[in-house]
């Protein structure tokens, strides 16, 4: 199951605060595609399945289907809010190759 660090975690509250939609959970998947084999996706979703992997920080839920599970056991989700790193970054230690982009891997 991914990690989110605190900066990801407060940016994420954020956001779903301004959503302004009771129970929503920040889904993340890894789906076939990109150039390297597999691309992140995350979205926000209010639907939870029963097979669902879930896990709470603070106020927020992450929730990841089995499948994407086991590609991001042990990676980690943050927030940097710079001038030239600004954004969501997934550290995915399960990842063998990256693109140039860094939006997809395998």
């Amino acid at each position: 199951m991914i990690a989110l660090t605190d900066a990801a975690t407060s940016k994420v509250a954020e956001l779903i605060s301004a959503e302004d939609e009771a129970d929503l959970a920040l889904r993340v998947a890894v789906r076939p595609g990109g150039c390297s084999g597999y691309s992140y996706e995350m979205f926000f979703d209010s639907e939870v399945a029963g097979d669902d992997v879930l896990k709470e920080y603070g106020d927020v839920k992450v929730v990841v289907d089995q499948s994407s599970a086991m590609l991001l056991e042990g990676a980690t989700l943050d927030f940097k809010d710079g001038l030239t790193d600004a954004g969501f970054a997934i550290n995915n230690p399960n990842a063998q190759r990256t693109c140039g982009c860094g939006q997809s891997f395998s």
